[in-house]
């Protein structure tokens, strides 16, 4: 077969189109790190997608481990080595710990989705998330958009559609519904996936689902491999092909785009919301939001996943004005008297003014930014890449920078009494002068993993100790003066979800279980005082709890709100607001309460 190639380069995503060509290799969860063992066996795999009989190639995600620059740069390097048409989305573990916040994955492949059409087919891969934190999978709002409306287009011809994604189209993924009902619109004679390192098939609604094989798989003699896809008129054809065999059927089918099966229902775990609760939308935004909320007494401000940041006037719901920052958003804006401080994703701080959005300062800092800041006095408290800092909010200036941390912050820090601590991914719990920035402590939990330390915890300081809970699944107190470790419980599966009661006499965590627990911070051994099932199922979301007006409230995985009495700890209510993540909670001037969801919608609870 000749090759004829046409590539188009458009706004919306990479766009080309390829003769004769409905067979494909697709490799996924390659997991390779600079010096890895199988460094050597991708470029193996690559030498053998060079001579095989198939005209293009697809990277389903998992490039690397931690989604460094470093990291993926070395692995574009051994992918400049395929010979043949080359596409790449990323997979979570490209999403969820970028050094760079999913900036470089663009900066090197162009774009985090694609669509390229064969003679006979569509094929078109897109996003998964989890973007920078813990969470399901989540295709963002805008690609959605973007993959109805090219679709729409694109089937026109009457051809049919191959969708890939990191992420299969189950409960894994926060928006598979979304995703799924926009399938089920167009002839799509599979949707292929890796995540799961196996291969598997099922059907959901009338898309046939195909799990493929990592590039290593297998504990104790492992094989190393890649898929190759054939797709005829009537069938789809999956072939498992390992480094120095043959090829091996794993899935075959008949196409069949026409029955649609109805989606299951979701479970309903809403309670009645009493009277005296008033639970509205708030604003709808056009793309995907991974900020908090900032807030003051008219207006909310929060960015996007396309780099927006954004004013929404609370009484009307309508937008007072936006600005373009060049990357994804992940840090709430923190809001001043005369601006909005943007921690931006692109390595810059900028000073929005508040009434009109234009900007007063900027400075080329030490970012991406991920992590949310505090404003206490004329003082930004702001964690970075490797840095944490503090800012003058006037004159927008630094005032000092600690550099000692060996990844970023990602949470917000906790003030008391001129001191600061904070958690950061290279597992320490740091506690310092808020005036100079020298450090006084830093705790470390034992654990050498990165992602097992407090680093996206928001402390709670209370009766001279901090208070952390990790996804080693402890709660930790340690004392406030000498970082000296108090007590350490693990009766229950805490995470990254802490919260302080309003006197400061108890703390508040969500289990993985969707449990509230509360414990005394008073005296030096633990004590729990009570526990109740918020009823929020299988958890990991890291919200915050918050205590407000006698409620304590809390987040989920899945878009529930759950409301509890502080003092009978009884539930009063739980509400289903959306299907993605709930970031985090904040409070007016009016004592109202308002959540953003990763999905791209803005509540408010108001208490009558």
């Amino acid at each position: 077969m000749k090759l004829k190639h046409l590539l188009l380069a458009t706004l919306m995503g990479f766009t080309s189109i390829y003769a004769n060509a409905d067979k494909i290799s697709l490799i996924a969860d390659i997991h390779v790190n600079p010096g890895n063992h199988r460094e050597e066996k991708l470029k193996q795999v690559i030498n053998d997608i060079n001579n095989n009989d198939t005209e293009l190639v697809v990277l389903a995600g998992d490039l690397t481990d931690e989604g460094s620059d470093e990291q993926l740069k070395n692995v574009k390097s051994i992918l400049d080595l395929i010979k043949k048409p080359l596409f790449v989305i990323p997979g979570n573990h490209e999403n969820n710990w970028s050094q760079s916040a999913c900036k470089t994955f663009f900066d090197i492949w162009g774009n985090d989705r694609f669509v390229t059409e064969t003679e006979n087919l569509i094929i078109v891969g897109i996003n998964c998330g989890p973007y920078m934190k813990m969470g399901d999978g989540h295709v963002k709002h805008e690609d959605l958009l973007w993959l109805d409306k090219t679709l729409a287009e694109r089937t026109k011809s009457g051809k049919k559609v191959l969708s890939i994604c990191h992420y299969a189209l189950n409960p894994d993924l926060d928006s598979y519904r979304e995703y799924l009902s926009i399938l089920s619109k167009y002839p799509v004679v599979a949707h292929l996936n890796g995540h799961y390192h196996q291969y598997k098939n099922y059907r959901a609604s009338n898309v046939e689902v195909c799990h493929c094989r990592s590039l290593e798989m297998g504990k104790k003699e492992p094989t190393f491999g890649y898929s190759i896809v054939d797709i005829t008129t009537d069938s789809v054809k999956i072939f498992e092909k390992t480094l120095n065999e043959a090829q091996n059927l794993k899935i075959g089918f008949k196409i069949d785009c026409e029955t649609v099966a109805p989606l299951a229902e979701s479970e309903n775990l809403d309670t009645n919301v009493p009277t005296n609760f008033k639970i509205e939308l708030a604003y709808r935004d056009d793309a995907s939001v991974f900020t908090r909320l900032g807030v003051d007494k008219d207006n909310i401000y929060f960015g996007n996943s396309l780099g927006f940041v954004k004013s929404v006037n609370k009484k009307t719901g309508k937008l007072n004005w936006s600005y373009k920052t060049t990357a994804g958003l992940f840090s709430r804006p923190a809001v001043a008297k005369k601006h909005v401080i943007i921690p931006c994703a692109d390595k810059r701080i900028v000073w929005l003014d508040k009434k009109t959005g234009k900007v007063a300062f900027e400075n080329n800092a030490n970012g991406p930014y991920v992590a949310d800041g505090i404003i206490v006095g004329n003082t930004l408290y702001q964690g970075g890449y490797k840095v944490f800092q503090a800012w003058d909010v006037n004159k927008a200036q630094l005032k000092w920078e600690l550099n000692d941390l060996k990844n970023y912050c990602q949470a917000a820090p906790a003030f008391d009494k001129d001191k600061v601590a904070f958690g950061a991914w290279d597992t320490y719990l740091r506690k310092v002068d808020a005036k100079t920035g020298d450090l006084d402590w830093k705790w470390f939990n034992g654990k050498e993993r990165n992602m097992l330390g407090p680093g996206n915890c928001v402390p709670v300081i209370a009766n001279d100790k901090v208070i952390v809970v990790a996804p080693d699944r402890y709660m930790t107190a340690v004392d406030w003066k000498t970082g000296k470790q108090i007590w350490r419980d693990n009766s229950h599966k805490y995470r990254e979800s802490l919260g302080r009661s309003v006197k400061g006499d108890k703390v508040y965590a969500k289990t993985m279980d969707g449990e509230i627990v509360c414990v005394s911070t008073e005296g030096n051994t633990f004590k729990e005082l009570w526990l109740t099932d918020a009823g929020l199922g299988y958890e990991h979301a890291p919200c915050i709890v918050l205590e407000h007006d006698g409620v304590v409230y809390a987040g989920s995985r899945r878009g529930i709100i759950a409301a509890l009495d502080a003092n009978t700890t009884q539930l009063l209510w739980r509400k289903q607001v959306g299907a993605s993540e709930i970031n985090g909670f904040e409070v007016d001037n009016k004592g109202d309460v308002y959540v953003s969801l990763v999905e791209g919608s803005i509540w408010r609870i108001s208490k009558k």
